[in-house]
């Protein structure tokens, strides 16, 4: 019984992770998508401005 709720315990704490590092993860991907929209609006407003000092 003891090694059953180990084994339950262990299966906890690794869904516990994971469920935080998959959070984590969607969290970045929306924060590197807005960097992407962001990067590409200064693209097009260089190249239509023709201002490469910017």
């Amino acid at each position: 019984m003891n090694i059953l709720l180990i084994v339950i315990a262990v299966i906890a704490v690794i869904l516990l992770f994971t469920g935080g590092f998959v959070q984590t993860l969607n969290f970045l991907l929306w924060i590197g998508l807005i960097l992407l929209v962001f990067a590409v609006i200064v693209f097009i407003v260089r190249a239509v401005s023709g201002n490469r000092k910017v």
